[in-house]
């Protein structure tokens, strides 16, 4: 298939050469090419629990597309380290330790900032048990961080935004498990469940202050988080027999839809959830 340029050769193509239907898919991607409209040059960018994981490859994905992103989480040496990292490669990166599970202290911290661009709202835990093993310590634990915390950051970085008119991007890392449920998973599944609900309320909330809100939700990923639960093998057997395409998740499968969600490649998308899942809730 021939690119925009022609002469099959990948590149860009201004708007004024376009013709017909090309010409107004130029346009609405930015106006020199279909995927410019992916590109986040000059925006600024904060991901939570950006130490490692999904958050780490999120920040660094962004970064990638052009955003000047933010790393935020409470391992100062994980998010240093993954800065210095990305601006190595020649993006722009700064860190920032803060704990979003104190809602007063990180309200504080961004009020301090200019608004952001684009937020992705990832940190967040689990701890897989049946119900009847489940402690007041283990919900608030989960809840406390996969729900309170994910509001109340949410609430900050988007009060910035309406303050600067920014109309901006609310990426809210959910899970296939906001759209399923699971043995051993209760309180991990009532949480994302939650912040599903939220996502959508929220996203019509904001609407009419142009700022779009989405969840992702992907399916097991294969991180730090994971690890030591796929590590039995027949817990493994039994997640991959229920993906569809028969594999696990890999932190890369991710990179794609969080610069889409991010950019104006989404941009008449919000209140929705994006799932990631390898087909798991196709049944």
């Amino acid at each position: 298939m021939a690119s925009l340029t022609g002469a099959g050769r990948a590149g860009k193509m201004p708007a004024s050469k376009a013709r017909g239907v090309l010409r107004e898919v130029v346009e609405a991607m930015g106006g020199e090419g279909v995927l410019e409209g992916f590109r986040l040059n000059g925006r600024r960018a904060l991901v939570t629990g950006a130490g490692r994981g999904i958050g780490r490859t999120t920040a660094c994905a962004l970064a990638a597309a052009g955003a000047e992103v933010t790393l935020c989480a409470r391992s100062g040496d994980e998010i240093e380290a993954a800065c210095r990292e990305i601006t190595g490669n020649g993006f722009a990166a700064r860190p920032l330790v803060a704990d979003v599970t104190d809602v007063g202290g990180f309200g504080n911290t961004i009020a301090a900032l200019p608004a952001f661009d684009v937020f992705v709202n990832n940190a967040g835990t689990n701890r897989p048990k049946p119900l009847a093993e489940v402690t007041e310590d283990d919900y608030d634990a989960v809840m406390g961080l996969n729900v309170k915390a994910a509001v109340f950051a949410a609430q900050a970085v988007t009060r910035a935004m309406l303050a600067s008119r920014v109309r901006g991007s609310v990426i809210n890392m959910s899970s296939q498990m906001g759209h399923v449920g699971a043995a051993n998973r209760t309180i991990y599944c009532a949480s994302k469940w939650a912040l599903e609900g939220f996502t959508k309320a929220l996203a019509v909330e904001l609407g009419p202050a142009g700022i779009r809100v989405n969840a992702l939700a992907p399916t097991f990923i294969e991180t730090p988080l994971t690890r030591p639960f796929l590590e039995n093998e027949e817990h493994r057997r039994q997640i991959v027999s229920k993906i569809k395409l028969g594999r696990l998740g890999q932190l890369g499968d991710l990179v794609g839809a969080v610069i889409f969600l991010a950019s104006d490649a989404s941009a008449l998308m919000t209140g929705s959830s994006l799932v990631i899942d390898g087909g798991w809730t196709a049944e």
